[in-house]
């Protein structure tokens, strides 16, 4: 009997594998309208910066109102052309599933964008890929799984009820996930039959021109997936004015959430689909039943992605009976936390973004040492070659008046509050113009039930921390934004409800 060697498995690549790889980049910052790359108008640009350098990766395309125009006028033609919108449910599933299959065969070149371009652990960068290409394989597959409803009619009437596509989409996406929150945006928006022009955020906007021609290598007719880098204050502004926009669904801050809702009602009242900000609670009571997992995931909860994170759980909220206990446990968990470059796998903690994130986080630094008692961290540090860490920070002693309860940081601070009982704990979870996400351990199935219930939030998760599938939607209450991703509901937004009453 001859036996055969099983090959080992590859060996991952180490910090200078990815070093080399990075150097051998192509990086092309040029839009990409109607199925090629695209030369602006003014042709303005504005500069990648690599946050762990301090140095210019290339020189971004910078999209003014003309070049808006150009986009949106291709996308239109694309869609009334029909080769997509009209196109069969299958051959969308395919043209999607394709998609993602180049996703995932560009793998490591597009992690590696967004690790240069915003300083994310590559490792994390290769989970998001993998999750932008699960969403334009989930989305692909749901094209020829859904149906019209068949509505109680008088007799001689047939009355349906349909979805159609709204025409042209605008997708405005922020910088924290680059390829995930434009695959969040895109899947839903292209499974539903529209064509999409979309505008990525000033620091990463590399990964998105890649996909757009990642798309067009996938079979996507010209013209469906456009991609128009620039400024916020300019292409951003210029599409959510645009009269020949059908829709606009945005990831970012609320007060810009806010300002896309004042362009759509001085223009063409377009709906727009907000996920705006975040300061999510994270409640452990004293029947928490895996202290040691609930001290990894409220780690994971604020400091993933440096804390530039949405659903952040910024707020941990602890019932006075294990908070000694809690406490001790997470500082010895983020005690093994390593800052350094983000393409070193073993690194767990990148830099902030941007000199202007940096003085952020750092201002709220200076207003947590007065408003409440810092646990640890509470540093920062501009490395050589202009790398901007901040340590992950605990205050302790925070009140539900003060900035840090409050207010949206996006970096590595978390904020602790004690609760005597139940009520308390809801109270203070709810003491927040934001409602995104929430997440409570217990072993009390009846409380559970309760706060799902009670917790002002548009994802509750039990016993884990800030879940998220695209089976189930998300999105928040209050100043969180409106609208869900993900899900059946991430699609039908971006379509229309027909009624038909056809007689006979």
């Amino acid at each position: 009997m001859s036996s055969t060697s099983m090959s080992s498995p590859p060996t991952p690549p180490t910090h200078a594998d990815w070093q080399h790889r990075a150097a051998t980049l192509s990086l092309e910052g040029a839009a990409y309208i109607d199925g090629h790359r695209y030369v602006t108008r003014q042709g303005e640009s504005l500069a990648s910066i690599n946050p762990m350098t301090g140095t210019s990766l290339t020189a971004i395309a910078a999209c003014g109102p003309a070049d808006i125009d150009v986009a949106v006028d291709a996308a239109r033609r694309a869609f009334e052309l029909g080769a997509w919108s009209r196109a069969e449910p299958t051959t969308r599933r395919r043209g999607l599933q394709a998609l993602a299959a180049q996703v995932r065969d560009h793998a490591e070149e597009l992690a590696l964008l967004d690790s240069l371009e915003v300083g994310k652990c590559i490792h994390e960068a290769l989970d998001d890929v993998e999750e932008a290409a699960l969403l334009f394989d989930w989305f692909g597959e749901l094209q020829d799984k859904c149906y019209d409803q068949l509505a109680p009619s008088p007799n001689n009437v047939q009355a349906t009820v349909a979805h159609e596509p709204l025409g042209v989409v605008a997708t405005v996406v922020p910088w924290n996930f680059p390829l995930h929150n434009a695959a969040v945006k895109l899947a839903p928006a292209l499974a539903a039959g529209n064509s999409v022009v979309l505008k990525p955020a000033e620091e990463s906007s590399l990964s998105a021109l890649r996909l757009a021609e990642l798309a067009t290598q996938a079979g996507l007719p010209p013209g469906v997936l456009n991609v128009v880098p620039g400024y916020g204050h300019v292409a951003g502004e210029a599409l959510g004015r645009h009269a020949g926009v059908d829709a606009l669904g945005f990831t970012g801050s609320t007060e810009i959430g806010k300002r896309f809702l004042v362009y759509s009602g001085e223009s063409n009242m377009k709906p727009v689909w907000l996920e705006c900000g975040g300061k999510s609670p994270h409640l452990v009571f004293d029947d928490c039943p895996d202290l040691e997992a609930a001290v990894d995931n409220a780690v994971a909860g604020i400091f993933t992605n440096a804390g530039q994170v949405c659903s952040a759980h910024s707020r941990l909220l602890l019932q006075e009976g294990i908070a000694e206990r809690f406490l001790e446990a997470l500082q010895a968990r983020i005690a093994t936390l390593v800052p350094g470059d983000p393409l070193d796998p073993a690194t767990t903690l990148g830099p902030l973004v941007s000199q202007a994130q940096f003085d952020k986080v750092r201002d709220y630094l200076a207003v947590g040492k007065h408003e409440a008692t810092l646990l640890c961290g509470g540093e920062t540090l501009q490395a050589a070659g202009g790398a901007l860490f901040v340590a992950p920070t605990v205050f302790i002693d925070v009140e539900p008046h003060h900035r840090l309860f409050q207010e949206e940081i996006f970096g590595p601070v978390l904020s602790v509050t004690r609760f005597s009982d139940e009520r308390q704990g809801v109270t203070l979870a709810n003491a927040s113009q934001y409602g995104l996400a929430a997440s409570l351990w217990t072993a009390d199935l009846g409380r559970a039930h309760r706060l799902c219930d009670a917790l002002q939030a548009g994802t509750v998760t039990v016993n884990g921390v800030d879940a998220v599938s695209p089976q189930t939607p998300f999105g928040g209450m209050k100043q969180s934004g409106i609208g869900r991703d993900y899900a059946l509901a991430g699609m039908h937004k971006y379509m229309a409800l027909k009624t038909r009453w056809i007689h006979y």
